[in-house]
């Protein structure tokens, strides 16, 4: 069995469950955003709750997801380089003709860390705030993810093609 196909149950269970936790707090986080006259995410609430987040039950995901991410970035960019890609952030920008499957190559690496993103920063809202707001479990726990991949694995690769680059002389 190959590991795409291994990681399949895995990430439908992960899916599963982030749709099961943000299904359930979608009911009260509408009461709220009615009672507020506003969605929570970027609301005033928010900001005042992020100090909270980083310093409560679970902070150390702050550390945890990121250090997972710009791992599978380094492996993602020194494969990258090893295949002759150009450097993620710089193929994203200006290669159209690639962009569709470089984001579709990225999702492929990190979308059960995606998942469990959304789902850890759901559950952790409810620990911390006592509420769970979806809005922001979809923002918070993918940007802890996506943005030091995208860094690490643009970065790797620029190293690792300078280091074959200085090997080859």
């Amino acid at each position: 069995m190959s590991a795409p196909a291994k990681q399949r149950p895995l990430t439908l269970v992960l899916a599963a469950l982030t749709v099961i936790a943000l299904a359930v707090s979608l009911p009260g986080s509408a009461r709220e955003a009615w009672e507020r006259g506003g969605l929570y995410l970027f609301s005033r609430a928010f900001f005042e709750d992020l100090p909270g987040r980083v310093t409560g039950p679970g902070r150390f995901r702050f550390l945890l997801q990121p250090v997972t991410a710009v791992a599978l970035g380094i492996a993602a960019g020194r494969a990258d380089a090893r295949s002759g890609r150009p450097p993620y952030l710089l193929a994203l920008a200006r290669r159209h003709e690639l962009r569709a499957g470089l984001v579709r190559d990225a999702l492929r690496g990190i979308v059960n860390l995606l998942l469990m993103g959304v789902l850890v920063d759901s559950v952790c809202q409810w620990l911390i705030l006592g509420a769970s707001y979806p809005g922001a479990a979809l923002v918070v726990g993918p940007v802890l993810i996506t943005v030091p991949y995208a860094l690490a694995r643009a970065l790797s690769n620029r190293a690792a093609t300078a280091l074959d680059r200085r090997r080859a002389r």
